[in-house]
């Protein structure tokens, strides 16, 4: 059965317009939090955005930020336009967007810059298993998600636009619906290239 959904999962793009129930929005929730994490600090914290003014407010923001920042790249404007004409869809036509973030507030602060920044990895990873749980959770109750790292790119315009505590740092989108489609299925390089058995 674990198997079977974990080779299954599918990263949806395109969702019915039904609304995803606040229960099961728990249940995801809930299963993201029992991921493991550095020192048990469990350092994710999860924006729920479900009404449109929300996700408009957060795909015009972002996308006007993507448009800049590839207008200096100096890309062509109608690739840039097509792009973020993708994004503002993509979150806008998603019945749930759950913004995942994480905090180092609980996390160990160190004398120098190494440890200090192999604890950010530390929390990075843990809130990285936690997406793992929900997107496993969210296949296994017969919803579609899709993991976005978009967030990264523009973290202080999801903070000012969703006015999120600055000390929760952006790392994804998580877009949750009832699926409209299949999804694609995902090549994997074979166990030989990727294993050491030493």
């Amino acid at each position: 059965m674990f198997e079977q959904i974990l080779k299954r999962r599918r990263s949806i793009r395109r969702y019915l317009t039904d609304s995803v129930e606040n229960d099961l929005l728990h249940t995801l929730l809930e299963a993201a939090i029992w991921a493991p994490s550095a020192h048990n600090r469990q350092p994710w914290r999860f924006a729920v955005l479900q009404d449109a003014c929300h996700k408009e407010n957060l795909a015009n923001a972002m996308g006007a930020r993507l448009r800049v920042d590839r207008t200096k790249d100096g890309d062509d404007p109608e690739i840039i336009e097509r792009d973020v004409a993708k994004s503002l869809k993509l979150i806008i036509g998603s019945p749930t967007v759950i913004v995942v973030c994480l905090s180092m507030s609980d996390m160990d602060v160190y004398l120098d810059e190494h440890r200090n920044n192999a604890e950010l990895l530390m929390a990075v990873q843990s809130t990285a298993m936690a997406v793992q749980n929900l997107l496993l959770a969210a296949h296994a109750m017969g919803l579609g998600a899709c993991w976005r790292c978009a967030p990264l790119f523009c973290a202080d315009t999801v903070i000012d636009t969703l006015k999120l505590p600055q000390d929760w740092h952006p790392q994804a989108l998580v877009t949750v619906g009832y699926p409209d489609e299949a999804g694609k299925i995902p090549s994997r390089f074979s166990l030989s290239e990727v294993t050491r058995w030493l």
